[in-house]
């Protein structure tokens, strides 16, 4: 082996253990936020664990190509739940009684929060991902646009035909009495 290739391996091996800090670090300081966003997509927290997850894991193998970290991994993150999404189990159906100790109010009623987000929980993954990165992250168009690679037009578009949805959703339109 000429010296050439084996200092080419070292400095391989050290760019690859200073990744892997710099990994730790991220992974460190910013799970929390990423695990909200999964959250708010998945609306289950085991279920945004996993995703986050897997979105950790397959950010690691392009990390020493990425230039904005957490930007990178907020894209991993929603296009896994994209995918996620549409391979999900068709057969689970959903039922009126609630089970024992679900939120509710002194009244029995479900509170407004959580027949919003069960509203939201309705919406297509794409508009979901929409609302929750423009309202809930508090993103600019601009962001979600690179976030989802599409255009900022579609981020509106689909901004506006979510919220159209949830205008209308008899779960939580209150009637106004005139």
């Amino acid at each position: 082996m000429t010296m050439r290739h084996y200092s080419g391996r070292l400095s391989a091996r050290r760019r690859y253990v200073a990744d892997r800090a710099e990994y730790r670090e991220f992974v460190a300081t910013r799970s929390d936020r990423l695990l909200r966003t999964a959250y708010l997509l998945t609306r289950d927290w085991a279920a945004a664990e996993d995703l986050l997850q897997e979105a950790l894991a397959k950010s690691w193998f392009a990390w020493s190509r990425v230039d904005e970290p957490e930007a990178y991994v907020r894209r991993v993150l929603v296009t896994t739940y994209t995918s996620w999404w549409r391979r999900r189990w068709r057969w689970e159906l959903p039922i009126d009684d609630l089970p024992e100790g679900h939120t509710a109010d002194a009244t029995g009623q479900i509170g407004e929060r959580e027949a919003l987000w069960r509203a939201v929980g309705r919406l297509p993954a794409r508009q979901r991902a929409v609302v929750v990165l423009r309202f809930y992250e508090d993103l600019p168009v601009a962001e979600v646009a690179e976030l989802l690679g599409c255009g900022p037009g579609t981020v509106k578009s689909q901004t506006a035909k979510a919220l159209a949805k949830l205008r209308v959703d008899e779960s939580i339109v209150t009637e106004v009495a005139w």
